[in-house]
């Protein structure tokens, strides 16, 4: 007997141990990278270019901030950014690049040329979330800007010109190509159409990402939120509420599609091994109280930190939604069968760019230089597809402090605003690669 003893216990601690070792192998690893990444990033930021380029960003305050004010002040409602777009790429001349163009899909692109060892992409997005004929005029209260998009993003618009201004003062030279770009579609249903068409199939291969979009200099988001968005809509004959009733009702067909997906969806995300979420945002339908509708809608967001889920929680969705045209078909006492269309408005993938990743870590690093906070995040950004495209990819802020994003009462308040921008650059020039001065 005590001839398979051993073996069994053996192998019973085997596992654990060889699991600690692993463990710690990762941990040893992860400690490594974080002490490379803080030794070469300290270095550059101690670089005499650079610090020029952090006095420059210092010293320019002033035209940050009044340049803030005018394109705060410039409407970019959802496929409206043209007018905005307009001015950034004259800002992005006036700030220097080699040379600019708006591409198909609205994007507004600055080219500064390096020494060819690759191409990188900088932007910050031209779009709000706010539909036209929204008052976007500037209202002070001491040191507090108030307006809609002030924040989010034209901020991430103005640190994106000035870092390219800083570098240009300086004279910082990158290994790498740098694009500086003005986004379009990132908000709402724009569903990232900016960064989707700067993605595509048959496009430069691009070596990295970053996206100002927010404020602040803590934090790093290195995750994209997935989601799929629809609009669904149950149609039918309408009629009279006496005279035709019995017919198949869109809004009663809806009401239990609703229900049904509630219910499922909810057990679903119950047991989800990653977050997952669900909501309906928007309903609507019918022309009066006492007539049966012809057409009912709404508008559904799902989202997943995990892309298997997405697709899970979409699959529940889906049925729900047949399920409840089903039961109001049998039901009805006559007429025209109730139909049902499903479109998708909104697809957003999502992944992750793993911590110890030496782009992250320098991003880390950058940020701890700077006395931010060194935390990593997952959102729904920009970076969201070049992240699922396996390309190193991150969002950071653009400096200063504010609130109430996508609200009316959206502000932006200066403070440490020079200290968001320095670490942009710092970001930046660390994954570019900075050629020595000879």
């Amino acid at each position: 007997m005590s001839r398979f003893v051993a073996p069994l216990l053996t192998s019973t601690l085997t596992a654990p141990l060889l699991l600690v070792a692993a463990l710690l192998a990762g941990v040893t690893s992860l400690a490594s990278a974080q002490d490379d990444a803080e030794a070469e990033v300290r270095a550059l930021m101690e670089h005499p270019s650079v610090q020029a380029a952090f006095r420059h960003i210092e010293e320019n305050d002033p035209w940050t901030i009044a340049t803030l004010r005018e394109l705060t002040q410039i409407p970019a409602p959802p496929f409206m950014e043209e007018v905005r777009g307009q001015r950034f790429l004259e800002l992005l001349l006036e700030s220097g690049v080699d040379s600019t163009w708006v591409d198909e899909e609205g994007n507004v692109i600055g080219l500064r040329r390096g020494n060819g060892a690759g191409t990188m992409i900088f932007s910050g997005h031209l779009d709000t979330v706010f539909p036209e004929g929204t008052d976007v005029t500037i209202r002070e209260n001491g040191d507090t800007l108030f307006a809609p998009g002030i924040a989010d993003d034209t901020r991430g618009l103005v640190a994106v010109l000035a870092v390219l201004r800083a570098m240009n003062a300086a004279d910082i030279q990158t290994d790498q190509d740098i694009w500086f770009v003005g986004t379009v579609g990132e908000e709402g249903t724009g569903d990232l159409r900016g960064v989707k068409h700067l993605f595509r199939e048959g496009s430069p291969d691009f070596s990295a990402f970053i996206s100002i979009d927010g404020l602040g200099h803590s934090g790093v988001t290195n995750a994209g939120l997935g989601s799929h968005r629809y609009r669904v809509a149950f149609k039918g004959p309408g009629g009279h509420s006496w005279g035709a009733f019995g017919l198949g009702n869109p809004i009663h067909a809806l009401g239990r599609a609703v229900s049904h997906f509630d219910a499922e969806a909810k057990r679903y995300t119950d047991n989800a091994a990653q977050r997952t979420s669900y909501n309906v945002g928007t309903v609507g339908g019918g022309t009066s109280v006492n007539s049966i509708p012809f057409e009912a809608w709404m508008e559904i967001d799902m989202r997943s930190e995990s892309p298997e889920a997405l697709l899970e929680i979409d699959a529940v969705f889906q049925a729900a939604m047949r399920r409840g045209l089903e039961e109001a078909n049998a039901v009805r006492a006559g007429g025209e069968e109730l139909t049902l269309e499903i479109t998708m408005i909104g697809n957003r993938p999502s992944g992750e760019i793993a911590e110890d990743h030496p782009f992250i870590q320098r991003a880390l690093a950058a940020t701890e230089l700077m006395g931010g906070i060194t935390s990593l995040r997952r959102s729904s950004t920009d970076s969201n597809t070049p992240i699922s495209l396996g390309i190193p990819s991150i969002t950071i802020g653009g400096g200063g402090a504010g609130g109430n994003s996508h609200s009316l009462a959206e502000f932006f308040m200066n403070h440490n605003g020079p200290v968001g921008i320095q670490r942009a650059l710092l970001i930046l020039v660390s994954q570019a690669g900075m050629v020595p001065v000879m």
